[in-house]
């Protein structure tokens, strides 16, 4: 910043500067070259195991490219770390490392996890309406979800008003006793404008005649801090935040998951007296919390992770700028404490309850968001289940027609829906046991 009494010229002259090195315009600058190079990265990998086989296509580059281009528009520096920020997120990460350790969790992480109340608590339900006109039920209820005692940055997480209420976005079909899908939106979505067509809630409820319960992940939507915007307090330099939000993410779709099965006094019933069949799906963050949930959970039916986010303090890593990231080291923010404190929401690191046939990934070749390589880490823990790789990036599987398919393939397969009603005009990627070799 320029003195006070600097003449205009400097001052002209440091606010030139300021704009020439914000890091957002930067980023943008480097997009081209930087899609150019994953272009000959995806080119280099063809053939090897674990890799996805997208040729360059003028398609791929143009996904590659807006991928790009929104990572470089999020690297506000207002959101930077301050002062001493580096430093407090730095001695939480280190406490909580010897309490993790202290209270065994280092070694089983499932058991840092509670299991959620039987029955929501102060539930209110409303109908509303998109502006699309689709009709949903809106569930509102006490999340329950607290910090364990003494856990650093306990205090500041129950701060957080809005988010002790936990939220959900229910779409019925028109029979009763249908399967459910309870689906986990990415980050900073968490809207039902947003999230309905994101999960073609209208086809699912309407061709395959499945019910949805939309989750509304923390610190998103209506949960979010007053003044941010959506899921702002999830990606910043307090990684405890991070963790905390989604150890109540999961709580609060665990609480879903039985109030679903418990909508006829004690069980869903399907119409025979057993309770209906339940799968989770995720995209992005939220792929990270359906396959977290699936860790947790007994009985669900399937669990597909798409475009999926599973190592966050790695995509911290990876997404800040060199100045932020090397100070987080020197902290002790990042590095292999924190690596080791965030086993405990790791699904990279928990094995899921869902039996190996019925755990599902999709994901884009060009992915520069939550990236190919954390989709790939999640398949290689999950024992290579069927995956499906699409030539494109983050977004990239919205407008995906064989992404779609795989997704009611992957319902059918785990008998959540039939291949009779609602069959996309594009065929799915073949099934493999994983990526091409």
């Amino acid at each position: 910043m320029a003195p006070p009494n600097a003449n205009p010229l400097d001052r002209w002259a440091m606010s030139a500067w300021r704009r020439l090195t914000d890091p957002r315009l930067v980023g943008v600058a480097q997009a081209v070259p930087r899609t150019i190079g994953v272009l000959r990265h995806n080119s280099a990998t063809k053939g090897i195991e674990g890799y996805p086989v997208a040729g360059p296509s003028a398609g791929l580059a143009l996904q590659v490219l807006v991928d790009e281009i929104l990572i470089s528009v999020m690297r506000n520096p207002a959101l930077f770390p301050r002062g001493d920020d580096y430093e407090r997120a730095g001695r939480e990460i280190g406490q909580a490392y010897e309490m993790w350790r202290s209270e065994g969790w280092l070694d089983d992480p499932a058991s840092f996890h509670e299991a959620p109340p039987a029955a929501l608590r102060d539930l209110t339900v409303t109908q509303e309406r998109t502006f699309r006109r689709q009709r949903f039920e809106h569930l509102s209820f006490e999340s329950g979800y607290r910090p364990h005692e003494r856990e650093p940055g306990r205090e500041r997480w129950l701060s957080y008003t809005e988010n002790r209420r936990a939220h959900a976005y229910v779409v019925r079909a028109a029979r009763p006793g249908r399967p459910w899908l309870v689906c986990l939106h990415g980050f900073g979505m968490g809207v039902a404008a947003m999230d309905l067509p994101a999960f073609r809630a209208d086809r699912v409820q309407r061709d395959l005649e499945v019910n949805l319960a939309l989750v509304v992940l923390p610190m998103h939507g209506p949960r979010r801090i007053p003044g941010t915007t959506r899921g702002e307090g999830l990606m910043s330099i307090n990684l405890l935040d991070s963790l905390h939000g989604l150890a109540q993410a999961a709580f609060d779709t665990r609480s879903v998951i039985r109030w679903i099965r418990d909508q006829n006094g004690g069980s869903a019933s399907n119409g025979d007296g057993a309770s209906p069949k339940i799968g989770v799906y995720g995209l992005s963050l939220g792929g990270h919390v359906a396959a977290l949930t699936a860790s947790l959970e007994q009985d669900l039916s399937c669990v597909i992770a798409g475009v999926p986010v599973t190592d966050l303090p790695d995509l911290y890593r990876r997404h800040s700028p060199n100045h932020v990231r090397l100070r987080a080291y020197r902290a002790g923010a990042l590095g292999t404490q924190a690596d080791a404190v965030h086993a405990v929401v790791s699904p990279l690191v928990l094995t899921p309850k869902v039996a190996k046939e019925r755990r599902f990934i999709f994901a884009g070749a060009g992915d520069r968001m939550s990236t190919a390589g954390q989709a790939r880490r999640l398949w290689e823990h999950w024992e290579r289940p069927k995956i499906a790789w699409y030539p494109g990036g983050h977004i990239g599987f919205f407008v995906a027609g064989a992404v779609q398919r795989f997704v009611t393939d992957a319902l059918a397969d785990s008998g959540m829906v039939t291949r009779t009603r609602g069959a996309d005009a594009e065929p799915a990627p073949t099934p493999q046991a994983g990526p091409p070799t």
